[in-house]
This record gives structure tokens, C-alpha cells and sequence, in this order.
């Protein structure tokens, strides 16, 4: 590895040494945060369970009467650690983002450090961005669109009633959460590139039109199968790409201006010279 930071050759043993350093710190965070939110998973489950009520109440239903059910024994004990499991990761995630951070540092200059924390802040924040939709705004709207579809007693030969099993439940909402969170850092993997050069804003610009298929097509494939939950992923990932287009050429237009600095003092300390 090379840079300015700790500027010294490590063989690959160390380096090794490094990685398993911060690994150990990334899995004890993790493993920490996993004992205190299993020690509150039935809270945190109800906690997700908010967007429910606030779907029934939309859908003119009594709140007494809506219940979630498990069938199995197990299920509800195996629902609690995956809700602790969902929740470790959500907590742990800064301490494991700073010892990646740590860990690649070494290896990287100065200003490449100093433009790689910027991402590193903003990564977390546009997850949590894309979480708090699904949870403020798309669990109640798509749990609303199904039990709109209930049959009452009086409107057939029998009733029809939604009761949401707890594993399935929490399958939905972390699927959300995370669909929503990893299509949120699309503005931050764009400009990483556009700082590297692999993209261009023009590059992105000609591609719009694939790029909203494709937005349908992973919406389609990570969303539960209504159209509300697939045009709910699909448009925030379209005005997401347009977010990155204007970043990008944020991007290259500071580079423009550097190159134009560089080469404003070049010509300056050329004629400097043959004056002298």
C-alpha cells in the first residue's frame, strides 16, 4: 500500500495482521449490538410494527381487531433474531465503516483521504434517508393496499380478512428498508466514479432512457408484486439518477477548474523563468 499516511512498506503478513485487527473490532461491535437489540427485540418488533397501525387506521379498520399471528412455535423466537440481527447491523455499521476506513487509510494519499470522508459521512445518512421513506410513508401505504383488498362478511359468500404472519411481516419491511437504502447510495457510487474517471456526466445523460427500465426492472424484482410498491422504488431511483448526473458534472467541473489553476501557474512559472 502507498500514500502519505503511515508512509511506510508493510509486507503482507501485516497487512494480514491489520485486516484481522479490524475485523475482530468490526464482529465485536457487531456482536455487542446484537445481544442488547435481541435483550429489546419484542420493543424494536413493535416498533416496526407502527407503519401497520397507521395502515389500518388509514384503511378505516378497527385497531382491536387487527392482530399479526405466527403458525409455527419457533417462529416469533427466530423473527426476534432477525430483528436483532437487522438492528446490530444498523448500530454496529459507523464502528465497521470507520475500521474499513482505518484499514484502507494507510494506502491512501492525503487529499484522496480527505475526499473519501465526505462518501464515508454520507453513505450512512442516505441509507437512513431511504429507511425512514419506507417507514414513515411506503410500509403504511403498501400495507393500506392490502387490506383494502379484504372482503367484509356482507360483500361475498365469506369474509376475507389479512393477518400477517410475523416472520413474513418483517421479511417485507427489511426488504424494503434495505432496497431503499442501497438504491439511496446511487449519488454516492456515481461520484465516486466520476472521481476516478470510469463515468461522465454525458455518459450518464445517454444512458437516462436504460436506466429507467432498469429502474422498473430491480424495482419489479426487489418489491413485492403490486404496482404500488414497484413505481414507489422505481421513481426515487429515477430522480436519484438525475441527482448523480448533476453530481457527476459537479465532479468534473471541479476538475476543470484544477487543471485550469495547474496550468495558469505552469504557464506563470515558466515565464517567471525566462525572465529571470
Amino acid at each position: 500500500m502507498s500514500g502519505d499516511y503511515n508512509d511506510k512498506p508493510q509486507p503482507l503478513i501485516e497487512h494480514l495482521m491489520e485486516l484481522r485487527t479490524r475485523l475482530i473490532w468490526s464482529l465485536a461491535a457487531f456482536f455487542v449490538a446484537f445481544l442488547v437489540c435481541f435483550f429489546f427485540a419484542k420493543q424494536l418488533f413493535n416498533l416496526l410494527v407502527v407503519p401497520y397501525k397507521w395502515a389500518v387506521l388509514w384503511a378505516g379498520l378497527d385497531l382491536s381487531k387487527s392482530e399479526l399471528i405466527y403458525t409455527a412455535p419457533q417462529e416469533f423466537f427466530f423473527t426476534q433474531v432477525k430483528v436483532a440481527m437487522f438492528g446490530a447491523l444498523v448500530i454496529a455499521f459507523p464502528i465497521i465503516a470507520s475500521q474499513l476506513y482505518k484499514f484502507v487509510a494507510p494506502g491512501l494519499y492525503k487529499n484522496e483521504r480527505a475526499a473519501f470522508l465526505p462518501f464515508l459521512v454520507a453513505s450512512p445518512l442516505l441509507f437512513l434517508l431511504g429507511g425512514a421513506l419506507v417507514y414513515f410513508f411506503f410500509t403504511p401505504m403498501v400495507m393500506w393496499f392490502f387490506l383494502a383488498m379484504q372482503q367484509a362478511p356482507g360483500e361475498g359468500d365469506v369474509a376475507i380478512s389479512l393477518m400477517p404472519k410475523v416472520s413474513e411481516y418483517l421479511s417485507l419491511i427489511m426488504t424494503l428498508v434495505m432496497s431503499f437504502g442501497l438504491v439511496f447510495q446511487l449519488p454516492v457510487v456515481t461520484t465516486l466514479l466520476a472521481r476516478v474517471g470510469l463515468l461522465t456526466s454525458d455518459w450518464l445523460r445517454e444512458k437516462r432512457k436504460f436506466a429507467i427500465v432498469i429502474a422498473f426492472v430491480v424495482a419489479a424484482v426487489l418489491t413485492p408484486p403490486d404496482p404500488l410498491s414497484q413505481i414507489g422504488l422505481a421513481l426515487p431511483t429515477i430522480l436519484l439518477y438525475e441527482i448523480s448526473i448533476y453530481a457527476a458534472r459537479l465532479v468534473e467541473r471541479k476538475r476543470e477548474e484544477e487543471t485550469a489553476l495547474a496550468d495558469t501557474e505552469s504557464a506563470s512559472s515558466v515565464a517567471t523563468s525566462e525572465k529571470a
